[in-house]
């Protein structure tokens, strides 16, 4: 059975632009990108639009659709990611294009980068699964469709994400106004310079990892311990200030964080940080110009990275 007009025609354009939002936020978490995702959600309108008869439910079409195109594209990033130079982390997201208010929780867990790496180590069904049911709150049946597998294999997949996922789950997590004021009190200690504000605020077994894939500068390998990242991050912080670098305090993938950008206004890399049991527990860094286009033009990492060391070049041979 079919429904009334086409795909391509005027109302099915808007029922597709109504649903995009939703489609976008499946494809991201099944993805972790940005680019891949719009290019999913793409792809998916393609398809709906070249469809000979129109989906009795096109919300049912469209989530199947851009499920199954992500996978596939899942599949294959799988092989990149393995040869990434460094630490991959997911593109950061400043906002997330879809709400509904009674999953409103599950979607802005979902959406962390914390999150986001636990789900790196489902396999592509499983993630696939738990997004479309935990996450977005899809029936069996719906998501057996979708993934192209029955119900008992979708429940027995579903069983075994939310097992890996809460496996790496912290114990404790932080409420939202907790997050935000203790994110503020980083910021301010950051400006400051105050090594030892930074270090009250860091949990003993803190993390600063960075994501450049090789591609743009980054802080060495993971830096772990409240000590060793307080004291690099006060140290980076003032060079970047010396190089007319801003930071603009921002939501990231749900979390407090910031971007950065270079004295014209281009992105140089983000920040977020991870709230845990009322310290802050990881500070991870995307500075790879590759997952950065979507939050608009780009700038020269290596260029600022060599302005800094000039400038510490200078203030050598003036202090001799």
């Amino acid at each position: 059975m079919s429904g009334s007009g086409t795909a391509d025609g005027p109302g099915g354009t808007e029922e597709f632009e109504g649903l995009r939002p939703l489609l976008f936020s499946i494809a991201y978490r099944i993805l972790g990108s940005v680019g891949e995702a719009e290019d999913a959600v793409q792809e998916t309108w393609l398809r709906y639009a070249s469809a000979p008869n129109p989906p009795v439910s096109p919300k049912s079409f469209l989530s199947a659709t851009v499920t199954r195109i992500s996978i596939d594209v899942l599949r294959s990033a799988r092989v990149r990611r393995e040869q990434y130079v460094g630490d991959w982390l997911p593109e950061p997201l400043l906002a997330d294009p879809y709400e509904d208010p009674e999953r409103s929780a599950e979607l802005a867990d979902s959406v962390s980068m914390a999150a986001l790496l636990l789900l790196e180590r489902l396999s592509p069904l499983e993630r696939a699964v738990f997004v479309l049911r935990e996450v977005f709150g899809f029936g069996f049946p719906e998501v057996a469709s979708a993934v192209g597998r029955s119900e008992a294999a979708c429940r027995q997949l579903a069983v075994r994400a939310r097992r890996h996922m809460a496996e790496g789950r912290p114990r404790f997590e932080a409420d939202r106004v907790e997050r935000e004021e203790l994110a503020a009190r980083f910021f301010d200690a950051l400006r400051e310079g105050e090594v030892d504000g930074l270090r009250a605020l860091l949990s003993a077994d803190a993390q600063l990892v960075g994501d450049g894939g090789g591609k743009a500068p980054q802080l060495g390998r993971t830096v772990v311990g409240a000590d060793h990242v307080a004291r690099l991050l006060a140290a980076y912080y003032g060079m970047l200030l010396d190089v007319d670098v801003t930071c603009e305090a921002h939501e990231v993938n749900g979390s407090p964080g910031a971007v950065f950008r270079d004295r014209d206004g281009k992105v140089l890399f983000t920040w977020t940080l991870d709230v845990l049991d009322g310290h802050i527990q990881t500070v991870r860094s995307v500075s790879n110009p590759d997952k950065l286009g979507h939050l608009g033009p780009v700038g020269d990492g290596w260029g600022v990275a060599e302005e800094i060391k000039d400038r510490r070049r200078e203030e050598r041979r003036s202090s001799s």
